[in-house]
């Protein structure tokens, strides 16, 4: 479990295929620090077990349908990539509950940067649309981030200065493909009302009859 607090943000030294995917290798800074074989480290948002450790370097081993799901699998040496210690029992909330279980991706469509303002623009896919909730949270590469505007198939993200700071946003631009992972309360209410037989779309009315709202 992870907050969409990051860290600091690591590059890739390097990449290569192992039996059943890749293994990546990122120089980790402080997140290496108390590294040890086993622990969880979320990698743009992705839940990853740690392989080796040397020094501020971390192996990770990524299975294909990982590869398949997120970014991951498009990752190659120099790239920047967000990165979290998983979350400990004592530790603040400072973000929202995070699974590091990517839903799917969504693709920039629009990048919004001038002195009054950073915005990003992104078209999610089909499988993560139904999730996406004006006001509502989503991690997206493991940044905790609040949904500001729903437009037909596209929704918008405002980024403050400190985000822009502690991340790789900054090298965000049209046409990538970003990971993203739904608010899990969002997920929860899709699913049990689905599960009920609603159809015709999530409403207010359908929340105040099961009880959420």
């Amino acid at each position: 479990m992870f907050t969409g607090i990051v860290e600091t943000t690591g590059r890739i030294v390097r990449t290569s295929p192992v039996a059943g995917g890749r293994k990546l290798c990122v120089d980790a800074g402080i997140v290496a620090s108390d590294a040890v074989h086993g622990a969880s480290v979320a990698v743009n948002g992705v839940c990853l077990t740690v392989t080796g450790a040397r020094g501020s370097e971390l192996d990770f081993d990524v299975i294909t349908e990982t590869l398949q799901r997120s970014s991951l699998g498009g990752l190659s040496a120099g790239d920047r990539v967000n990165l979290e210690r998983s979350l400990q029992p004592t530790s603040r909330l400072d973000g929202h509950f995070v699974q590091g279980h990517v839903d799917g991706m969504a693709e920039v469509v629009r990048r919004i940067d001038t002195p009054a303002e950073w915005v990003l623009w992104l078209k999610p896919e089909d499988a993560v649309r139904q999730y996406v909730i004006p006001k509502g949270s989503v991690a997206i590469d493991g940044i905790s981030l609040t949904i500001a505007e729903v437009r037909g198939d596209e929704f918008s993200v405002a980024i403050i200065p400190t985000t822009l700071d502690r991340t790789n946003l900054p090298d965000r631009k049209v046409g990538d493909r970003v990971n993203i992972e739904s608010d899990i309360i969002a997920r929860t209410v899709v699913h049990h009302l689905r599960s009920l037989g609603q159809t015709g779309g999530l409403t207010l009315e359908k929340l105040r009859e099961q009880g959420f709202a």
